[in-house]
């Protein structure tokens, strides 16, 4: 008898689906994974040339981020019927070329309308390769890998973002804003190439498609997405744009939480709400997007307007964040199986909500390093959080439906990246005109003698040029009050997050059930 048919644990220990070259597969999926989380970002940079080469407004332009985040959201839910329906293998090959090839009709776009119909093909594609690239990643390791497999691909997940500004700057600057578009190209070749070689195919499992589920689902995920995007331009709830789309939203919400409940053949097996770590796993997602992603939409154009950094300068000073992700997932992944991860998630959670609070002592007149210091500390929470999290979610979860899970986790991150860029942006905006208007009232050529006795007689000097430079600062003393608040209201959802760590189990007790995982 061999000495693995003795030891239970060595013969669970076998990935759900071996392959041969496990190493150069996860290089192209971890390719596949990259090049899709690079363009959330990556042509955030290059708006304003878009705008004079397509001819759009300051307003229609934003439409080419939009129409790929709406696309996506609404995607992301079908990646499991559809990778059940026609096999992993093919929607993974097929969303990769999908990818790649509407990449080239982006780059190639000769007007708005062009622009966005091609991005909107590009975020549907985009749509499988998260959910389907995490799944890979777990079946084709045994559970004794699945720790680092995660680490590897949440560095991806994690520091793609954050190289996004910093790539699509300096593409644009050096060649082209169509070159954010064009360099998928080559690297999608290869990737398509390598996964057609490599990827192994699953067996299928055909089940019914929930066509009222996936109508409702839609319907609100694209209304709550148009209804952030729009809601600042409109003024809110004082346009029945967004009135009507914040309705919808919610009532289709509604109704499709209800048909999950009743419904004989629902979109999502409704095993997956009844795992306790799934769920709560879910919830973190959602801080996770507003941290990650609220963040880095913030962080850019400050350094630009308050310090008056080049584009490039401010991508390379975010570039920390990415260091401290790839430190602690390293760190994360070695001390799983040893340390309790509701530990490790618990510990980076509150060292990420640390981070945004000291950014809330931020000064005008401070250096670069501070940007670096709290940017790396960020990163070091965020990689505590991210690997252990996933496992935890999928460790009590039948393997049948980590391409669901998957695509839920996607989902919930991408909702709430999208509400928490709305809405740090509103309060943005909002803080900016209440700060302005509480510094005006206390500087005036009335008050300014009280201040400064000899201002009375620069002032008759100068008049309206000295009004006209203080009033400039004004501004960009409104502007850094305004950012600040922002970080202390991101720091206190971080911090209330954290308490969520109670209602995780822990991977490998008896009492998660058969599917429990084992660990390193």
């Amino acid at each position: 008898m061999s000495a693995a048919s003795t030891n239970p644990v060595a013969a669970a220990d076998v990935a759900a689906t071996p392959v041969e070259q496990r190493g150069l597969l996860t290089i192209a999926v971890m390719l596949a994974t990259i090049m899709q989380i690079l363009d959330t970002t990556i042509a955030n940079v290059a708006l304003p040339h878009m705008q004079t080469s397509l001819g759009a407004t300051a307003d229609t332009v934003t439409w080419v981020l939009t129409s790929y985040i709406v696309a996506s959201a609404i995607a992301i839910p079908v990646t499991g019927w559809l990778a059940d329906r026609f096999g992993s293998r093919n929607l993974f090959l097929a969303a990769v070329a999908g990818f790649v090839i509407a990449s080239m009709l982006c780059g190639i776009a000769t007007s708005l309308g062009e622009m966005v119909i091609f991005r909107v093909f590009q975020g549907i594609a985009a749509a499988f390769i998260n959910p389907l690239s995490q799944t890979v990643m777990m079946d084709i390791n045994p559970p004794s890998r699945q720790a680092r497999a995660m680490a590897v691909w949440g560095m991806g997940i994690m520091v793609g973002p954050i190289l996004g500004p910093v790539l699509g700057g300096w593409l644009t600057d050096n060649f082209n804003w169509r070159w954010c578009f064009y360099v998928n190209v080559p690297f999608g070749i290869i990737t398509f190439a390598m996964m057609w070689l490599l990827l192994p195919a699953k067996p299928l499992r055909p089940r019914r498609f929930d066509i009222f589920g996936f109508a409702l689902l839609a319907l609100a995920v694209s209304c709550f997405q148009i209804m952030l995007d729009r809601g600042q331009q409109l003024d809110w709830f004082d346009s029945w744009e967004v009135r009507i789309e914040a309705g919808v939203a919610l009532a289709a919400a509604w109704m499709f939480i209800v048909h999950m409940v009743t419904g004989k053949h629902p979109m999502f097996d409704r095993e997956l709400f009844a795992n306790r770590n799934m769920i709560t796993a879910l919830f973190f997602m959602v801080v996770i997007g507003v941290i990650m992603f609220a963040t880095m939409a913030l962080l850019p154009p400050m350094l630009q307007r308050i310090w008056d950094y080049p584009v490039i300068d401010a991508g390379l000073l975010l570039a920390p964040r990415g260091v401290g992700v790839l430190a602690t997932m390293w760190v994360a992944g070695q001390l799983m199986g040893k340390v309790d991860p509701r530990w490790l998630v618990g510990t980076g959670m509150a060292i990420a909500a640390l981070s945004l609070w000291e950014m809330t002592q931020w000064s005008l007149g401070m250096d670069y390093r501070w940007i670096v210091i709290s940017g790396a500390i960020q990163g070091l929470g965020m990689g505590l959080v991210f690997m252990p999290l996933n496992l935890t979610a999928f460790a009590t979860l039948d393997p049948k439906y980590r391409t669901e899970g998957a695509s839920l986790l996607n989902l919930f991150r991408s909702i709430g990246a999208s509400a928490g860029i709305s809405v740090v942006t509103t309060f943005l905006a909002r803080n900016v005109q209440t700060s302005h208007s509480d510094l005006v009232g206390h500087i005036t050529p009335f008050s300014l003698p009280s201040i400064d006795p000899s201002a009375s007689e620069r002032l008759a000097g100068a008049g309206d040029a000295v009004m006209a430079a203080i009033d400039a600062e004004i501004n960009r003393q409104a502007l850094m009050i305004a950012y600040l608040d922002d970080f202390k209201m991101m720091a206190i959802v971080t911090m209330l997050a954290v308490p969520l760590v109670i209602f995780l189990r822990r991977p490998g007790k008896p009492a998660d059930g058969p599917q429990h995982m084992m660990m390193e």
